[in-house]
């Protein structure tokens, strides 16, 4: 009986030991795996914003139609909110000028979302350098003027990126919570994407026609906000307090 005690004791502390092995070993790789992350660049380069400390940030991409983005105005209008931000892409915006003038007339911040919506990572220097520029443009020809953000078009940015926005001025902004509304995954399921929001988060939504029931979404999205924290513009959220930046490989 003493014997049969003994053996499983050993066998406990054997399975012990692997235990304890596993969990330093899987340690290990994760530790390392944090080490070798490409960073967004060091603390003297410029980095992407996607979050604040006070207050909670809506905002909205805008790539293409017409169609979506005026019943969006229409509940943000009657839920008495302006204190949300928008992003436009250059070419949709030549386009669409009665669109971009109620949208300023409203009192909406404006920034850019490039001219032409292609992937700057996939561009040389110069073609994201004129890209921007020429977002610029348009909007300044619109009578907005001093645009100090930026988003990427398709969300994806590297350090030339980053670089490239910080000479012309600008501040790139990311997001910190997606709602993931331009899969029109249902409306039920776009405003629980949102209940996760927190103080200082930076929302993601859309008002091109891609997106099909965030209108629908927004006026219980709204409330929820609201219930967190005080919606503000993007601006606000980064003079707000401490700002968390994200590196780029």
């Amino acid at each position: 009986m003493n014997f049969f005690i003994t053996v499983n004791g050993r066998k406990v502390k054997q399975g012990l030991f692997i235990v304890l092995i596993s969990f330093f070993t899987a340690l290990f790789f994760f530790s390392q795996s944090i080490l070798h992350t490409p960073v967004f660049g060091t603390k003297d380069e410029p980095k992407a914003i996607y979050k604040g400390e006070k207050g909670i940030s809506l905002t909205f991409n805008i790539g293409w139609g017409d169609v979506q983005a005026g019943p969006i105005l229409d509940v943000l209008e009657k839920k008495e909110v302006r204190s949300a931000t928008f992003f436009l892409s250059g070419s949709w915006a030549e386009k669409h000028p009665d669109t971009v003038k109620r949208i300023k007339d409203m009192g909406f911040e404006i920034g850019s979302l490039g001219y032409a919506y292609e992937d700057y990572t996939e561009l040389e220097d110069e073609k994201v350098r004129r890209d921007i520029l020429r977002s610029l443009d348009v909007l300044k020809k619109m009578d907005i003027k001093d645009v100090t953000i930026l988003r990427s078009p398709t969300g994806h940015f590297d350090k030339r990126t980053l670089k490239i926005a910080n000479k012309l001025g600008l501040t790139v902004v990311h997001w910190s919570l997606n709602s993931q509304d331009w899969k029109n995954p249902g409306v039920n399921v776009i405003v629980k994407n949102v209940q996760k929001a927190q103080k200082g988060d930076i929302i993601l939504m859309h008002a091109s026609d891609s997106a099909t029931q965030t209108a629908e979404a927004l006026p219980a999205v709204i409330s929820q906000i609201k219930e967190k924290d005080q919606l503000v513009t993007l601006s606000i959220l980064i003079a707000n307090g401490k700002v968390k930046t994200t590196l780029v490989p």
